[in-house]
């Protein structure tokens, strides 16, 4: 079953459909710092996900054309993932909501009463 086949009811819900989750955002970030990114590699640094999720993941923001999916046919298979130009078009985003994290984070940090819910 294909996720999101609902219509988007605006451009927020579209976005976020394509973006949302615990992975998409790494995803797109990690690619956009590394440009080239093999399966193995995705795996090592995002060491919290399955290996069924991150496939899932992968596909999706493949059929959303966020990312590129390069197969080499050699012997063993090698794959290769990289940002396409739209989803090259979302990192200003993920840094502006990195800088807010990153500030997030420092404030609770400095104040040691609040309990991050990390």
């Amino acid at each position: 079953m294909k996720k999101n086949t609902a219509s988007p009811s605006c451009s927020v819900d579209y976005a976020f459909r394509r973006i949302g989750g615990k992975y998409k955002g790494r995803i797109l970030w990690y690619l956009h710092h590394r440009q080239v990114l093999r399966y193995g590699e995705l795996r090592k640094t995002l060491q919290d996900v399955t290996p069924k999720m991150l496939t899932q993941t992968l596909r999706e923001l493949e059929t959303d054309l966020l990312i590129h999916r390069e197969v080499y046919h050699e012997v063993p298979p090698k794959v290769e993932y990289s940002l396409t130009e739209t989803g090259a078009e979302l990192i200003p985003f993920i840094q502006h909501l990195k800088n807010w994290g990153d500030r997030q984070i420092e404030k609770i940090k400095a104040d040691t009463t609040v309990i991050p819910h990390l």
